[in-house]
């Protein structure tokens, strides 16, 4: 099973078009003059090509192997995944990104220091790039490996081409060509799979057929309602535990938020993520049907040449060469939605990796940086962590199972990220010392259980075999000894005592770990002095209480916002301060701008609601981008 001639040029020509984009932004329109253009698309992006980017970005091979690979060993019951699609895609359409939007933020963590302090933001752009940097060898490696199974190209000369071509249209085009290219990868990932479930539903018979199989062999998983944590997927680790991942994934993340912000207005960046959650529910259901077909199918027909099949996460791709061998090009077709899915995701870490070390390690220490400068020293930072990315990947070889490596990722590092934005939105008493203690307890506890999970998984487990070329010599391994090392779970030693957590559901790490932050950071800072009200800006904060108890008295709503002051009340503040100041200036018709970052702007005659839902902006006085609250005559 090699590829075709056909199926070379069609996987060629996506990385040829790709490369082009890039190309093509780098010569058009502002040439990726400035960095406004060059990480924030000149904030320019409707929402369907935001939207399908945002897909993209996340839904990665590791989705397209993993998924059907997951579903093939263990039933159905990942498919319950979308139940938390609702809640995680909700919460950040209505409450984190109008306040990034009206913040007018480059880099995300630009809201912790608005919010805390430079120290805050430090450490969360520290936690983020550590995260990233992981999750793109994660990426890489993963249709690297697969690649490399059925068509015997090396393992690492494809992890090389993948990572340069990435990084060159990243590098070149900017955040443009990361959502046009992520616009057309999905496009290639939607064709692709469809493919391989049309074909292999055929080769079984039916839809029907392939339904009676895998209930035969209890496929079709029933809802599982055990609560305890330590079991690897119930309704309760996928519905909740899948929220808080959601959440960290498209609430906070900069490479999402940075796709948010390059939106035309507030309301389409909040469209793109409603456009999200029926593209999310149909991909994760075409993975969930790939891995039934692929189950069916091998029931019906024997795996030839099963020593192929190096680690399970192989299976998919070796299931695809077989089922579409005496369909010449849909072979390449699948490998290309396979890259499709890698670079769409590669190239949005590269693109966000290089905003945050620019606005958040770079800018602040070097404010006299030129435009021109900054634009140029941002494509160096893309390409060089492209070059990191390649490296990463080695380090991923080492992880197990794709989808759950790339899981885990997100809940040990995104968890606690969550948990620092989750204390700044909603409890606005917290202050620097809590959130900074929070992000550290909760790092600690993410690396404590993630490391010991990952340690004791390696001791009961065999390491992988990588950078196969050509069959080992296994002797007769039987379609029978085959079909039960891929579909059983891995038996886990009985563990007691702390080690126990070790054997926490990975899917509640995002949830265990942002708990902690807020838990850890209410207590340090209601012991070291909570912040008072009336330093809060109240367009950092979302002030859930008295929204969710819309039912009590004023009085008592007003008490739920621990003192924070109405926005409207901030603007008429401001307004008498620069009204003064006019007054006293050589030049009262000049505009000025206090370092608070407040420009002038009490709307009267407003109520304070209304202002706080349309005039909710925010400008800095320290090199970043104006938004003005409202002009009003003096």
């Amino acid at each position: 099973m090699r590829f075709t001639t056909v199926d070379y040029i069609i996987f060629a020509l996506l990385l040829i078009l790709s490369s082009a984009i890039g190309l093509y932004y780098a010569l058009s329109g502002g040439k990726q003059r400035t960095t406004q253009e060059f990480l924030l698309a000149n904030r320019n992006m409707g929402f369907i090509p935001v939207s399908l980017s945002l897909l993209a970005t996340f839904q990665s091979a590791v989705a397209i192997l993993g998924v059907p690979s997951e579903i093939y060993r263990f039933g159905t019951e990942y498919w319950f995944l979308g139940c938390s699609y609702f809640l995680g895609l909700l919460i950040p359409a209505y409450i984190f990104i109008p306040v990034f939007y009206r913040l007018r933020l480059t880099s995300t963590y630009e809201y912790l220091e608005l919010r805390f302090s430079k120290a805050v933001r430090l450490c969360g752009t520290i936690t983020f790039i550590f995260q990233m940097v992981i999750y793109m060898g994660v990426v890489l490696y993963a249709p690297a490996l697969a690649f490399n199974a059925v068509t015997g190209i090396s393992l690492w000369g494809v992890v090389l081409t993948m990572g340069l071509v990435c990084t060159l249209y990243t590098t070149l085009g900017g955040l443009k060509a990361v959502i046009w290219t992520d616009v057309i990868q999905t496009l290639v990932m939607f064709a692709g799979q469809l493919a391989v479930i049309i074909v292999g539903t055929a080769k079984v018979g039916s839809i029907q057929e392939v339904w009676n199989i895998t209930m035969s062999h209890n496929k079709i998983s029933g809802i599982n309602f055990n609560p305890d944590p330590f079991v690897r997927h119930s309704i309760w680790s996928l519905g909740i535990g899948g929220i808080f991942l959601m959440l960290s994934l498209y609430g906070v993340n900069q490479a999402q938020v940075q796709r948010y912000l390059s939106s035309r207005t507030e309301k389409e960046a909040i469209l793109s993520c409603y456009a999200v959650f029926p593209c999310q529910q149909l991909v994760l259901a075409m993975g969930c049907l790939t891995g039934l077909v692929m189950f069916a199918y091998y029931q019906k027909n024997e795996i030839q040449n099963p020593e192929m099949i190096a680690v399970p996460d192989q299976l998919v791709l070796y299931f695809v060469m077989d089922i579409l061998k005496d369909f010449p090009g849909l072979p390449g077709l699948f490998v290309a939605c396979l890259f499709s899915g890698a670079l769409s995701t590669i190239s949005s870490a590269f693109n966000s990796l290089a905003t945050v070390t620019m606005e958040d390690l770079i800018k602040p220490y070097f404010p006299s940086l030129t435009e021109s400068k900054a634009t140029l020293l941002s494509k160096c930072l893309a390409m060089m962590y492209g070059l990191l990315c390649l490296g990463m990947a080695y380090i991923s070889s080492l992880m197990g199972s794709v989808l759950q490596a790339a899981l885990s990722i997100f809940g040990i590092v995104g968890g606690p990220l969550l948990g620092i934005f989750s204390l700044g939105f909603f409890f606005p008493f917290t202050n620097t010392i809590g959130a900074i203690s929070g992000l550290v307890a909760g790092l600690l506890m993410a690396f404590w259980i993630g490391i010991g999970s990952f340690v004791d998984r390696m001791a009961d487990s065999p390491a992988p075999m990588l950078n196969v070329t050509s069959p080992p010599d296994l002797g007769n391994v039987t379609t029978t000894v085959m079909t039960t090392l891929l579909t059983s779970a891995v038996a886990t030693k009985s563990l007691s005592g702390l080690k126990k957590f070790h054997a926490l559901s990975y899917m509640w790490y995002s949830a265990h770990n942002s708990t902690t932050v807020v838990i850890v950071g209410i207590l340090v800072s209601l012991l070291t002095g909570p912040t008072k009200g009336r330093d809060v800006d109240p367009r950092t904060v979302y002030l859930v209480l008295p929204k969710l108890l819309f039912f009590l008295p004023e009085r008592y709503k007003e008490r739920l916002r621990f003192g924070v002051p109405h926005i409207a009340e901030v603007g008429e503040r401001h307004a008498t301060t620069l009204l003064k100041d006019k007054l006293n200036s050589p030049n009262p018709n000049v505009e000025e701008k206090s370092c608070n970052g407040f420009l002038n702007g009490s709307a009267k005659g407003a109520e304070k609601d209304d202002m706080e839902e349309h005039y909710a902006g925010f400008s800095r006085c320290n090199g970043g981008h104006s938004y003005i609250v409202q002009e009003t005559s003096l």
